[in-house]
């Protein structure tokens, strides 16, 4: 019964019928992806509303993000090796639990974390694009949305190297940052620094840490995305770990140090105030334009939706390879070997939340719907173990402690997010 099952899994019913994804990704550029799809969800659209809600304590809100994240993450290294598919969540479930319908609930709370996480660096990029093109910011938002999705459609390696490009920019906007605090104002910064370690244990400062919490959570959200890309990337058991590893680890060091050189600089109140906080912080610590940095900051975004895109597509592709969803949308390109129809419907879905709900609550939503499915992949690596399935001999292997301590570091800081 178990080896029907994961036959199931592996081998979709609909899968010959529609053709196949092409494996181009390469460890490098699952990377860029990663990090393309993290930062550009982060640090460029939520650095102010973190620094308002966590003050002085911000910074461990992303290490205290960046620890849930990496327990799931071994999880997830482990499940790309051993069911290494589209809408890899979904099938992680339906491997372990054999349960259709949970995994279809999976798989769409997968989409709608997607979609929302799209929607809302939408959002955050009409914001930067404002600034130095007044128009209003649901034709910006929609015009960005729709220009992503055309990337997107261009190929899964194209879509990819263009992000790239860009991650190379943003992550050079931020480094950038770090290191022209570090040279106007090093005292600040190693002052902000030893606040951040010796932080108070008050109430007050706990709750808020939590608040930024649930943003710095938001903003590490990508690393997962990777998994979906499995049936586009070179020997995905292999590289897969080795890319949720670089992306999480890159990124937490860098929003990490970026957020004390920004409470160095200026208080929650001032960061929380700019609609462009990471443009103020820029001009701050390199003389330089906050044109530049606005500029950056648009091709992060940018990038972000791009990412979020290709994902929200996958995820639809995999589903209805599944059966959850129609077959229609499992039909692929033959020429750009693309999922051209779930790309379609990916955009529209984004362009109907980002005019849905503000920034705050689609990241808030978002970190929520995030922590149950980490909670959900937990448990079936866990049963999967306990059940004896053998992995693959080239796959990654965590102990059966790593996804219980997963699932129950998930799940209680999903009741604690509730009393934020």
């Amino acid at each position: 019964m178990t080896t029907t099952v994961t036959n199931k899994v592996q081998q979709p019913a609909t899968a010959q019928p529609h053709g196949s994804l092409a494996r181009t990704l390469t460890l490098p550029l699952l990377i860029f992806y990663g990090l393309g799809v993290t930062i550009g969800a982060g640090i460029y659209v939520l650095i102010g509303a973190a620094a308002v809600r966590g003050g002085t304590l911000a910074p461990l809100a992303f290490l205290l993000a960046a620890v849930v994240m990496g327990v799931t993450g071994a999880t997830f290294a482990e499940l790309a090796g051993r069911v290494p598919h589209s809408a890899g969540e979904a099938a992680y479930v339906r491997a372990a639990f054999g349960a259709g319908a949970l995994a279809a609930v999976v798989g769409f709370l997968v989409l709608a974390i997607a979609v929302i996480s799209a929607a809302a660096i939408a959002k955050g990029a009409a914001g930067y694009i404002a600034s130095i093109a007044p128009f209003p910011l649901l034709v910006l938002t929609t015009v960005a949305i729709l220009a992503a999705t055309a990337i997107a459609v261009r190929g899964v390696r194209e879509a990819v190297g263009v992000a790239a490009v860009m991650t190379l920019i943003e992550v050079g906007g931020l480094v950038a940052i770090v290191v022209g605090g570090l040279w106007h104002a090093p005292e600040a910064v190693a002052r902000t620094a030893f606040a951040v370690w010796t932080w108070p244990t008050t109430n007050a400062a706990l709750h808020g840490m939590l608040g930024a919490f649930l943003l710095a959570f938001f903003a590490l959200i990508g690393f997962e995305s990777l998994v979906n890309l499995a049936e586009e990337a070179h020997t995905p058991a292999r590289l897969m770990p080795r890319a949720i590893a670089a992306t999480l680890g890159l990124a937490t060091c860098l929003y990490m140090a970026v957020m004390i050189v920004a409470l160095a600089l200026f208080s929650p109140a001032e960061l929380g105030a700019s609609a462009t906080p990471l443009a103020l912080l820029f001009e701050r610590t390199t003389g330089l334009s906050q044109l530049i940095v606005t500029a950056i900051a648009v091709a992060a975004t940018f990038n972000g939706i791009i990412a979020q895109i290709i994902l929200a597509s996958r995820l639809i592709y995999g589903m209805a390879r599944q059966g959850i969803l129609p077959a229609a949308l499992a039909t692929v390109e033959p020429e750009r070997k693309i999922p051209q129809a779930a790309t379609l419907v990916a955009m529209m879905l984004v362009v109907t939340a980002a005019i849905a709900a503000p920034l705050d609550a689609l990241a808030d939503m978002t970190t929520r719907l995030m922590l149950v499915v980490f909670l959900v992949v937990n448990a079936a690596l866990l049963k999967l173990k306990l059940r004896g399935e053998p992995a693959p001999p080239d796959g990654y292997i965590v102990p059966a402690a790593v996804p219980l301590c997963g699932a129950a570091l998930c799940g209680t800081l999903l009741l604690l997010t509730f009393l934020v």
